[in-house]
């Protein structure tokens, strides 16, 4: 289930309006909006875990392996990374739509792309850092 659908089922679920949970969350009712129907992931993984608190889950249910990637993306490097991953996971999320694999089968396909997006941004950070060792 994606994050969206997490977000609008709970937020349902228990009768609150998307201005309910804005107010809460500290974000407009214009965020909730983002996240419930344009497909948008909170910037700050803090978010997540005040969803879960918010709604009694485990702080891992709505941080899935696309959301832990693309957070995992903009904390290493930036607002760039962020937008990478993003794109990367629209791309591959296309490849999905009205394929046969299972949800296990896409979860091993993401991950294997995820291990090979990390590898290769490591070996670009290395190959293009700055002489004096320091990587920016």
């Amino acid at each position: 289930m994606k994050f969206s659908e997490k977000v609008r089922i709970e937020r349902t679920n228990k009768k609150m309006t998307q201005k309910e949970l804005g107010e809460l969350l500290g974000v407009t009712t214009r965020t909730i909006t983002g996240y419930e129907k344009e497909g948008l992931y909170p910037r700050k993984r803090e978010i997540y875990y005040k969803l879960a608190e918010i709604f009694g889950t485990d702080k891992m249910y709505f941080i899935g392996e696309e959301e832990d990637f693309i957070a995992d993306a903009e904390e290493k490097y930036g607002s760039r990374g962020r937008n990478q991953a993003e794109s990367l996971v629209k791309q591959i999320s296309g490849l999905f739509a009205g394929g046969s694999l299972d949800e296990d089968d896409k979860d091993a396909v993401m991950r294997s792309i995820m291990d090979a997006y990390w590898e290769s941004k490591k070996e670009n950070t290395e190959k293009y850092s700055h002489k004096d060792g320091n990587n920016k």
